[in-house]
């Protein structure tokens, strides 16, 4: 989803975390949800409390980094929280997790190899299960641009100079670059980086108006901006559905960038066996499948609930094949921090 931080953000998610930890009255039948805003259909919510008998309190986040800093600061009384990749394997390592109780999750049979396969932190799902794993891409607005590469390289086309946008995002931008290159988008190569870096500065940047992560849905939408890297459930999210049919949206086959956000128990979870009851209630095929649904998302974690799906995906499985997650950098994050402001403020 899109993963968007503001300190502001974080300064009140924290203290809503600290409201909740000092305030909320535990009647042993709630389950406290942290997860990512609008990533849970309010119908999945439902069905498990009414079955249950139970009330789900969900709260919400934009960006991994408000979810960590609320946690970090003392926010406690949450069960499960749904971290990406990088950040499940920092809280695996900082002892954050409880252990995933398999005994409970047979619908762990449902998840497919291919999310395992991605999967590197946490293979055997030890402390993370998948919720859902996707992959930024590229729309383009097939009224404005009939001629085009469909691959990054459509960032380095002049014509379309004034109508572009990339994410504002380093990990995304740069891992398309070093995608486009050949190389790992986990890269801490020096020369590599060297490349890359290069790459955007000279070729895609001039062309775009702009590095925007949170308003290129709806400058795709007016007709601004003809071709954006993005996610595909933000833009069809602002393109009415009858004009559908005009946007190109795809994952280059070169890969890119892509993520994995998993559902976690908290280590001082105090409704661990609910918290489990709930993972294996999302994975039920046909459950699964409304989640799909609501975003026209593709079955990459559970292969089985495409069988159920109602609507048609904005893109496949298969387009993610060549896509590599990101990885914690740890000290590595600084080099790309370093580029990033380069690219950033470089006329």
């Amino acid at each position: 989803m899109k993963k968007i931080g503001a300190w502001a953000g974080v300064c009140a998610a924290v203290c809503a975390g600290l409201f909740l930890s000092s305030c909320s009255a535990d009647d042993g039948k709630t389950l406290y949800l942290f997860n990512w805003t609008y990533y849970t259909p309010d119908s999945v919510i439902q069905q498990f409390e009414q079955e249950f008998g139970v009330t789900v309190h969900v709260d919400s986040f934009a960006s991994n980094e408000e979810m960590f800093a609320k946690l970090k600061a003392g926010a406690a009384g949450y069960d499960i929280v749904v971290p990406s990749q990088d950040y499940v394997s920092i809280m695996i390592k900082e002892g954050m997790l409880a252990p995933i109780d398999h005994a409970q999750f047979p619908n762990s049979m449902y998840i497919s190899d291919l999310v395992l396969d991605k999967a590197t932190y946490d293979p055997q799902m030890q402390y993370s299960v998948p919720y859902f794993m996707g992959a930024a891409g590229i729309a383009v607005n097939t009224e404005k641009v009939q001629d085009y590469a469909r691959d990054w390289s459509i960032f380095a086309d002049t014509r379309l100079k004034n109508h572009m946008s990339m994410l504002d995002d380093m990990r995304e931008v740069l891992g398309d670059a070093l995608s486009y290159l050949g190389y790992s988008v986990n890269s801490l190569s020096e020369s590599e980086l060297a490349e890359a870096k290069q790459l955007v500065i000279e070729q895609w940047k001039p062309n775009l108006v702009k590095f925007d992560a949170e308003g290129f849905g709806k400058s795709f939408a007016s007709g601004d901006f003809w071709a954006v890297q993005g996610y595909a459930e933000v833009v069809f999210g602002e393109v009415p559905e009858a004009q559908w049919d005009t946007i190109d949206f795809f994952i280059p086959e070169d890969g890119g960038p892509m993520y994995i956000d998993s559902m976690c128990i908290l280590k001082d979870a105090k409704h661990y066996d609910l918290a489990m009851q709930f993972i294996n209630f999302i994975h039920r095929p046909e459950i699964y499948a409304q989640f799909l649904d609501a975003f026209h998302f593709p079955p990459s974690v559970n292969s089985e609930a495409g069988k159920y799906m109602t609507v048609a995906p904005h893109y496949e499985v298969e387009d993610m094949v060549n896509c590599e997650i990101k990885a914690d950098l740890a000290e590595g994050l600084a080099v790309y921090n370093e580029i990033w402001q380069d690219i950033r403020f470089t006329e």
